[in-house]
């Protein structure tokens, strides 16, 4: 019984893996079934097993990006040991290298932007990063790291804004440098409007300090 279970989970977790594949490359309408089926080496009975439909197996992807993006906001939400802008550095860092390397995160990207599951937009993983941003702005906010007047709304929406068109341009355009220095241009952008004088001449000074993914362990026994 437990070796059914075990085969049955790698047979989802195949045909999934392979969707993203086909959907990153070629979106949904256009993403052919037998294409998913070779790659994920199944058959389509075994697909219509685990998924009543191809819009189903779409949705299976789009919740494992939402799931991979909740992990990454937990990960770097949980780092009260470090600064809440350098903090929002990391995460944004490791977010562009999710897009330039994980098909998940493609395919949830490329799928939550066509008119199937547009409604879903606000429950996708856009949603989930943008609010891990939202909750680190506040932690600034109340650190005094903004400049007076500074507004940690505003701050998110922009910034949020500005990494979805950098994210989006990457796949019109080459981009000089990577997708992770675009991101970091546009949280510099923002940062630049809002940041206090005293935080900007700091990071000027010292630039962005390479943070470990990883809780140091004097953190996880707290």
């Amino acid at each position: 019984m437990a070796r059914q279970q075990e085969r049955a989970r790698r047979t989802r977790a195949a045909l999934v893996e392979s969707a993203a594949v086909e959907f990153a490359r070629r979106g949904y309408s256009a993403a052919s079934v037998n294409t998913i089926l070779e790659g994920s080496h199944t058959t389509k009975g075994a697909m219509y097993f685990h998924f009543q439909s191809k819009e189903d197996l779409a949705r299976a992807v789009l919740q494992a990006g939402v799931d991979q993006f909740t992990e990454l906001a937990a990960r770097w939400t949980s780092r009260v040991d470090v600064d809440p802008f350098v903090a929002l550095h990391a995460l944004i860092r490791e977010l562009a290298a999710m897009f330039n390397t994980n098909v998940i995160a493609q395919a949830e990207f490329r799928l939550i932007i066509e008119p199937e599951f547009y409604p879903d937009v606000q429950s996708g993983g856009g949603s989930v990063w943008g609010r891990t941003a939202y909750e680190l702005a506040e932690r600034a906010y109340e650190a005094g790291l903004f400049r007076e007047g500074g507004d940690p709304g505003k701050f998110t929406r922009v910034l949020a804004a500005a990494l979805a068109g950098q994210r989006y341009m990457a796949d019109l355009t080459a981009l000089d440098g990577g997708l992770g220095d675009r991101f970091e241009e546009s949280l510099e952008v923002v940062l630049d409007a809002m940041a206090s004088p005293e935080w900007l001449a700091k990071l000027a000074k010292d630039g962005w300090p390479a943070i470990p993914a990883d809780l140091p362990p004097e953190v996880e026994e707290m």
